[in-house]
């Protein structure tokens, strides 16, 4: 293998589908507020045990990540240690005062919200922080979470994808949460997915499913996507085969 070649496998550029690990911290104080690793998060007393930890797979350049780490992620090379700092324009954005408003208490009470200071909730579509609460107000605070903030990122690529059903099964992750029991065959353009019996009762998947259309005709050039929902018929049983053989049915006591 020539040294393009190699250099070609082991760089990242747009478009690419990898697998990254990382850890962000807030640059003013140190603290560390998300991390693709277990010990990392337990050390730091940040560990959710509903959480799935490990490598992500990340589409390079497709704004699923703050501008600033996806620009930094295109050019690195696999299993190549790399940190960025990202100033808030390439991070969370600007910080907007006019996004912090205050809110009838009556309104989080229609909704049977009791309003705590910490709080995420979401009103009329628009996620926010409760800042605070007073007997007739809450304060609450729409900006992005850690919108005006500088973030710094520790970070390394630790695969390239490659193999076409992988990286469907990886669009699947990414936009659905999860992969597992998904049938994938690509046939050129042509791609089959066979959905798991979870999918034909999953609201989120109706949504999800149009994501992986996009993302495989964005990404991927694909022609003809088809979603397959098998049932299968569940055979009776034999009823001699419920009956121990050799014996008779046993008399119930009168």
């Amino acid at each position: 293998m020539s040294a393009d070649e190699i250099e070609k496998i082991l760089k990242i550029a747009k478009g690419d589908i990898i697998r990254l690990e990382y850890s962000g911290y807030l640059v003013d104080g140190g603290e560390l507020f998300d991390t693709s690793n277990a010990d990392v998060a337990k050390e730091a007393g940040i560990f959710d045990e509903n959480a799935t930890y490990g490598a992500i797979p990340v589409l390079v350049g497709s704004g699923r990540l703050f501008e600033g780490l996806d620009e930094a992620i295109i050019n690195s090379n696999v299993g190549e240690d790399r940190e960025v700092v990202l100033t808030p324009e390439k991070a969370a954005g600007p910080r907007d005062p006019k996004l912090v408003e205050q809110i009838p208490l009556r309104e989080f009470l229609r909704q049977e919200i009791e309003p705590q200071v910490g709080m995420e909730v979401n009103m009329k579509n628009r996620v926010g922080m409760v800042m605070s609460v007073s007997p007739r107000m809450v304060r609450v605070d729409f900006n992005r979470r850690f919108a005006g903030r500088p973030l710094r990122y520790k970070f390394k690529v630790t695969c390239k994808i490659v193999d076409e059903v992988e990286k469907v099964q990886s669009l699947i992750q990414m936009d659905y949460g999860n992969a597992e029991g998904f049938g994938v065959k690509v046939d050129g353009e042509n791609y089959d997915i066979t959905l798991p019996d979870v999918c034909k009762y999953d609201q989120k998947w109706i949504l999800a499913k149009y994501k992986v259309v996009a993302d495989l005709r964005d990404n991927f050039n694909a022609k003809t996507i088809r979603f397959i929902e098998e049932y299968l018929k569940k055979e009776e049983a034999k009823k001699d085969e419920a009956k121990p053989e050799g014996r008779e049915p046993e008399e119930l006591p009168q």
